[in-house]
């Protein structure tokens, strides 16, 4: 679905989306997808949240509650909520890092303060003025790639897996399969999160940014992704990774990964277009 309506700030949890939905952003478009592991019944546990805040910035964010944890659908929404209470109060001298960082902060807080050992992961963006501001926390990434599929930005993943392919110890290849993957070592909910705040990177006409859950990554190849997003309508670039994706879940191959797991991505194009 694509709609050319300014959207309005949205948090979105436990989706149970089939296809992804496209929408009209100040300078741009963005792609919306959320959906539950086809290997469970169990609520989707991962969350997303697109944040409009004046002036033409937008924040865009995913969380993946931690599996294994209690209430990680719940740690999931508490985050996007928190996120999104900070950036609607800021002020105008406060400014979106501070706010940002304040609404991780209070989602800290907030999921600790549940206390049954809830957690979740969080990558989120700030869109503004053509520029992009990556933070996170855990193995939820962020990527920015250009028309012609050049890597501009990919965040490390916070745990030993993703240190390691970091390092050149650990095949990116490699990496998808290993037994360890899904072990996080730095997560929202935990007395010694770190939030990493990463350079403000000018982006290009045509330039593409992605914010996924592991659920993504761990079933697609990265110049699987990369090749995906790189051009095409949003829409139909939006379509085909959800789908992609999605039969790579359902349908085990012994030469790709399949690792069934909630799915949720956002793609912000900036071209006013989405082409």
């Amino acid at each position: 679905m694509t709609s050319d309506e300014p959207l309005q700030a949205m948090i979105l949890t436990r989706g149970e989306m089939t296809t992804p939905e496209v929408h009209s952003l100040a300078g741009g478009q963005v792609a919306v997808f959320s959906a539950r592991s086809p290997a469970k019944q169990t609520d989707n546990e991962d969350a997303a949240a697109v944040i409009p805040a004046g002036d033409g910035a937008v924040i865009l964010a995913v969380a993946d509650g931690v599996g294994g944890h209690r209430a990680g659908a719940e740690a999931a929404e508490l985050a996007m909520q928190a996120l999104l209470d900070s950036v609607t109060r800021s002020t105008a001298g406060t400014g979106l890092r501070t706010a940002i960082l304040d609404g991780l902060e209070r989602a800290n807080d907030a999921i600790r303060a549940l206390g049954v050992g809830a957690a979740t992961t969080m990558a989120a963006v700030e869109l503004d003025d053509s520029t992009v501001r990556p933070y996170h926390v855990g193995d939820s990434t962020i990527l920015v790639v250009g028309q012609r599929g050049r890597i501009k930005l990919l965040t490390v993943s916070h745990s030993p897996v993703g240190y390691a392919v970091e390092a050149g110890l650990l095949d990116r290849r490699e990496a998808i399969h290993h037994e360890d993957r899904h072990i996080v070592s730095n997560i929202v909910g935990s007395p010694e999160m770190r939030i990493e705040v990463g350079r403000t990177l000018q982006l290009q006409k045509r330039d593409t940014v992605l914010l996924g859950s592991d659920g993504l990554f761990d079933n697609l190849h990265l110049a699987e992704i990369v090749d995906l997003i790189r051009k095409g309508p949003l829409v139909t670039a939006a379509g085909t990774l959800a789908e992609s994706c999605r039969r790579r879940m359902q349908d085990p191959q012994p030469e790709h990964p399949c690792h069934p797991d909630d799915l949720t991505f956002l793609i912000y194009r900036c071209c006013p277009d989405g082409r």
